[in-house]
């Protein structure tokens, strides 16, 4: 279980939309103190899933944040929604391949004579003689 993990958990077990917590909770319920810099930061509490590891564990959990206050040191998980258009894993499954798939069929035309296998400049090969 990863550090993060928790909070996790903790999201899931909530009913409300909306949780707010303080930075303390937050560090009560992870089992350790936040990194250094991430409460001076509102940008660590975004929710680009690339940001974090903790921003995946929130978002994993069907959350995204809220009014992040860096100052009072709170901040608010919202339950999130899905699209009816968001390809779910069950979605996908129904369908039996990935929904973009195939979606240029046609759009590509090589025409007859044109050998793909060939370099593009025709000198090319004569760079390493």
């Amino acid at each position: 279980m990863g550090k993060y993990e928790r909070l996790g958990a903790f999201l899931k077990s909530q009913r409300a939309k909306e949780v707010p917590m303080t930075f303390a909770e937050i560090e009560r319920v992870i089992g350790s103190k936040l990194p250094p810099n991430s409460p001076q930061y509102p940008a660590w509490w975004s929710n680009n899933p690339t940001n974090n590891v903790m921003t995946k564990v929130w978002l994993a959990a069907g959350f995204r944040t809220e009014q992040v206050d860096t100052k009072a040191r709170k901040v608010v998980f919202r339950r999130v929604e899905l699209s009816s258009a968001e390809p779910t894993p069950s979605r996908i499954k129904k369908l039996g391949r990935p929904p973009l798939f195939g979606a240029l069929k046609g759009l590509a035309h090589i025409p007859p004579g044109v050998d793909l296998t060939q370099p593009a400049d025709p000198d090319w090969g004569q760079v390493y003689e």
